[in-house]
């Protein structure tokens, strides 16, 4: 073997293993580059979805929010409503107060509260205006109170009271006439 063909041998040893050495390079960073673009996509896609629950818990977020504040804006309107109608229904019984049907309602009321109160001698407390009633109904008069109209009844020892003015019948029934005024607003 001479030495030419020995320096060519090694020339061409050299040769091949810098072509593998540079296919190996090739193909690690081609490998390299693969791994990056998947894990650039795989990373893209976590957060493309994580992205998308956040906005799809904050627009059920949203939409509950919404739905609760139109729940509470139909609810204060009903409310407003029942307050007018309830203030209203105060107006009405004033103007009836006035009326001369509202004598026969003072009558009844102390006939209810004399059954009530199991006795026909008892002290009917009314507006001053209602006395002229009672004078002619031989009762024992009490004191004269602020009410819109009826009677405050009590037996005559003062023990037993029967509350019949339009105010406390009111409160006492409120519930039933709101549940009445609610069919009447959702109908």
């Amino acid at each position: 073997m001479s030495l030419d063909t020995f320096i060519q041998e090694i020339e061409e040893r050299k040769t091949r293993k810098i072509n593998l050495l540079d296919t190996t390079l090739t193909e690690k960073k081609m490998r390299i580059q693969h791994s990056m673009e998947n894990a650039i996509k795989e990373m893209r896609q976590k957060f493309t979805d994580e992205a998308k629950a956040k906005s799809q818990k904050e627009e059920a977020r949203i939409i509950e929010a919404s739905r609760l504040k139109a729940k509470k804006i139909l609810f204060d309107a009903i409310n407003a409503s029942m307050d007018s109608t309830l203030n209203t229904i105060r107006e009405e019984l004033k103007i009836y107060s006035q009326k001369p049907d509202y004598k026969n309602t003072i009558k009844k009321m102390v006939k209810y509260a004399k059954m009530k109160l199991n006795s026909q001698d008892i002290i009917i407390h009314c507006r001053s205006d209602d006395n002229i009633i009672l004078d002619g109904m031989k009762l024992n008069p009490g004191s004269s109170i602020q009410t819109i109209g009826g009677i405050l009844a009590e037996n005559k020892n003062g023990t037993i009271e029967i509350d019949l003015t339009f105010e406390e019948l009111l409160r006492t029934h409120e519930d039933e006439i709101q549940n009445f005024l609610l069919e009447q607003l959702i109908k």
